[in-house]
């Protein structure tokens, strides 16, 4: 896994499902301070996955523009 960026998401706005472009990724329920640690969730052959700290549902869209939908939940690395 060298040299592979996995993205992070937070669902601070509390929607119900988080649409992605990705299987790979972690899960850090809200943005930090309040994130709970952070879940590493594979979707395998799968299309969608929970998280099991927060239950925020996660649902694979290859046709997504952008990495996530809403796209205010990616969590970008600080500068």
């Amino acid at each position: 896994m060298a040299g592979h960026s996995i993205p992070h998401f937070h669902n601070d706005l509390g929607v119900s499902t988080i649409r992605l472009r990705v299987k790979e990724f972690m899960c850090t329920g809200a943005k930090p301070p309040f994130d709970h640690p952070h879940i590493f969730i594979d979707m395998g052959s799968d299309n969608e996955a929970i998280c099991s700290y927060c239950s925020t549902r996660y649902v694979y869209d290859a046709a997504l523009p952008g990495v996530c939908a809403p796209p205010e939940c990616e969590l970008e690395a600080a500068a």
